[in-house]
């Protein structure tokens, strides 16, 4: 039986040779084109909890303004789509020498169209958003510039999707959330986050965990984002500061010279405090910010720095680990007005307290003080 030939797209491009592995395409596509051979891979996760694709949910109203745009009468379309593309697509170079030190080099790509229900050979790693107003437009005859390199490897494409969209607006949480899945060398800012995004994914995925559920990720449905009412963000600086600061109870965990972290000792250390706050103020926990000020960024923030001075005095393999930090925990309660009253100190109304560096440094300063207060009336 003769098989059916397979459609393809053809489509002269220079190839940029900057690393053999990967090297860059350019060329141009059609709005109609692009849809057919490129996919958006959307984040989210599979029922082993395993984070799948990287692409933020779109934005409808930043669709509808591009679209609108594509049907007026003069467009210019100047910004490239970036794709990657699988290894099923082929270059045929041209007879004649290459340019520019052998680096760049024309010929014909090959992107093959997939049949009905199949997957598609590219992805799209910058763009998304022009890429569904592409699709609704008009025009599907219009030339779009595209990017593209090739990379089979999902986290290649998470590595070049988080660099490219690292000085643009892009969700925190979703960069959060995609960075402990990254392997590769990252800037210093993002590299700084990896190790707090990873501890913050372990929090709302074990067992033991009292933030289980309860931390707000990109990759969440709408049912499980109901019952989510921590930011990701608020915990993750939680734990940077504590890793990152000489004083903070997780600083000794991480080795500064190696980058490498005990990550079963700050595990145990955060599930022995957190666990313990959640038993010593029960009313409090699991309320969304808006009834409970220890579940807003302010409140994490702050015990996450009562936590430094706690757990510095807590063998966290000890036996009586877990009553010594509830008593601990229990000699600051008088002070505590999460879900009503005033801060005595600060006159502050429970819900007048605001996620700013003010609030956050004066709520900080109200708990250490009692904390300290009541060790000293102790001993």
């Amino acid at each position: 039986m003769k098989r059916a030939k397979r459609e393809v797209v053809e489509r002269r491009a220079i190839r940029v040779i900057q690393t053999p592995r990967h090297p860059l395409f350019l060329f141009a596509l059609s709005a109609k084109e692009l849809q057919a051979v490129a996919d958006i891979s959307r984040v989210f996760r599979d029922a082993e909890g395993r984070l799948q694709g990287y692409q933020r949910p779109k934005v409808k109203r930043h669709v509808r303004n591009i679209t609108e745009y594509l049907d007026s009468e003069e467009v210019i379309f100047p910004n490239p789509i970036i794709l990657a593309l699988n290894s099923a697509v082929i270059f045929k170079k041209e007879l004649g020498p290459r340019v520019d030190g052998g680096q760049l080099e024309s010929g014909v790509l090959c992107i093959p169209i997939p049949a009905p229900g199949q997957p598609r050979p590219a992805w799209i790693v910058d763009g998304q958003q022009r890429a569904l107003a592409l699709a609704q437009c008009r025009r599907q005859d219009l030339l779009v510039p595209v990017n593209a390199f090739i990379a089979d490897e999902v986290d290649v494409q998470r590595d070049q999707f988080l660099r490219v969209n690292s000085s643009k607006p892009l969700p925190r949480g979703l960069i959060t959330e995609l960075l402990p899945e990254v392997g590769t060398l990252l800037p210093p800012n993002l590299a700084a986050r990896r190790v707090p995004a990873a501890l913050c994914d372990l929090l709302n995925r074990d067992r033991e965990s009292p933030f289980k559920g309860l931390i707000r990720r990109n990759s969440m449905d709408a049912e499980a984002r109901r019952n989510a009412i921590i930011t990701d963000m608020a915990i993750v600086t939680m734990i940077k500061e504590s890793l990152t600061h000489l004083t903070g109870c997780l600083f000794p965990y991480r080795n500064v010279a190696t980058l490498e972290t005990d990550f079963d000792s700050i595990r145990k250390m955060l599930l022995l405090f957190w666990t313990a706050v959640k038993e010593v103020f029960p009313e409090a926990w699991g309320l969304p910010p808006s009834r409970s000020r220890l579940m807003h960024g302010t409140g994490v923030r702050a015990m996450g720095r009562l936590m430094d001075k706690v757990m510095s005095n807590i063998d966290i393999n000890g036996a009586r680990a877990p009553r010594l930090v509830k008593a601990e925990l229990l000699g600051i309660r008088h002070v505590c007005r999460w879900t009503e009253g005033h801060w005595e100190e600060s006159g502050l109304a429970w819900n007048q307290i605001q996620n700013t560096p003010q609030h956050i440094r004066l709520l900080s300063h109200v708990l250490i003080r009692a904390y300290t207060g009541n060790r000293r009336t102790v001993a």
